[in-house]
């Protein structure tokens, strides 16, 4: 009797412990920037997003991979001088483009062409009035649905950059998966993301791929001491050297299903990278990964507010950068591409 009494009283500790917890990560979805509406376009592409999740159902029907690529192309947007459609634009004589930064040399090239392909059947259905920046924030959100994550709302009215950063200030903001969460935190603390902020969008690697030379770190010369054993192992067959390029997937519980898989391997000692596993090591960030671990809605529900409060950042608005008519390059000056002259190539133009 008595230890069915003292059993009890844990439990109840733990479940109060737990609600505490919850509460504790309960987050208010971030009001729009200045210039953002989640009406934007009712007016001038009432259609927009039925027509970016149609294109993207029939990309992903053949490649769910690009899912993941299109996520990432929206983060990477994001976290270097905001959510402006900048990582999408080539470089030019001015200098490289953030393309061609290191943690930019492994975004998905398809994901570019996809972007630009959405551009397309946009503005043939909208004339130019949507955004490249905006284009990628959608493409990213029906990602994350069409994976099998949640659907929410997020609020438009972006402008594409003029400029794209050099590639020091693309380093200095993208942290590498050898940063351990103390570098993450820090680093994401300067932008308005709170250890919560952190570890949810962390889980965007739920899905998507990592190759070799992100995690060699933990593998070579030996075991990093926070990595399961097995987990290891399997890691040496795909990447039998230092220097190999193969890739293997960030989840390996549902790798092309977006959910709370991702925060099980954390526990299991099966993170891919230092930033991964290291927020179940930290004691910052270890409960966190834990409730998300064991409560798949609660994960959702701060990714979301996560992903509002990221896309966001630094946005351009009202009459501020432009809206290209090629989400690769700035429009020019002097030339005007007529939205209805557009052709597959994008080569019809008119002077004035």
């Amino acid at each position: 009797m008595a230890f069915s009494k003292a059993s009890c009283q844990s439990t109840l500790i733990f479940a109060l412990l737990l609600l505490c917890n919850l509460r504790a990560l309960e987050a208010q979805t971030p009001a729009p920037a200045p210039g953002l509406s989640y009406t934007f376009y009712r007016t001038t592409c009432p259609n927009l997003e039925t027509i970016i999740r149609q294109q993207l159902q029939t990309v992903f029907a053949s490649d769910i991979g690009q899912a993941a690529g299109l996520l990432r192309l929206h983060f990477h947007d994001c976290f270097v001088q905001g959510c402006d459609a900048s990582v999408l634009l080539d470089g030019s004589a001015s200098g490289p483009s953030e393309k061609d930064a290191p943690p930019n040399l492994t975004l998905r090239a398809q994901a570019f062409v996809i972007i630009e392909n959405l551009r397309r059947l946009v503005h043939n259905a909208c004339n130019r009035t949507v955004s490249c920046a905006d284009i990628t924030a959608l493409a990213a959100r029906d990602a994350v649905f069409l994976s099998g994550g949640p659907n929410y709302s997020i609020p438009l009215g972006r402008r594409d950059g003029l400029t794209f950063a050099t590639v020091n200030v693309t380093l200095a903001n993208l942290p590498p998966p050898t940063a351990n969460a103390s570098t993450i935190l820090s680093s994401l603390a300067l932008k308005g993301f709170t250890p919560t902020d952190v570890v949810s969008l962390s889980g965007g690697h739920t899905i998507g791929i990592g190759h070799c030379g992100s995690f060699n770190n933990r593998i070579y010369p030996s075991r990093d001491p926070s990595m399961d054993q097995t987990f290891f192992n399997n890691l040496r067959l795909t990447c039998p050297t230092n220097t190999s390029n193969n890739t293997t997937v960030l989840d390996i519980r549902s790798p092309n299903v977006f959910d709370n898989k991702y925060y099980v391997d954390l526990m299991n000692r099966q993170g891919l990278f230092t930033s991964d596993q290291d927020l179940y090591t930290d004691s910052r960030t270890r409960t966190i990964v834990t409730n998300f671990a064991v409560n798949q809605t609660l994960f959702y529900q701060n990714f979301i507010n996560a992903m509002i409060k990221m896309g966001q950042l630094n946005v351009l608005t009202g009459t501020q950068g432009e809206i290209r008519a090629n989400c690769s390059r700035r429009n020019s000056n002097d030339l005007f591409i007529l939205p209805t002259m557009e052709n597959d190539q994008d080569e019809k133009v008119a002077s004035y």
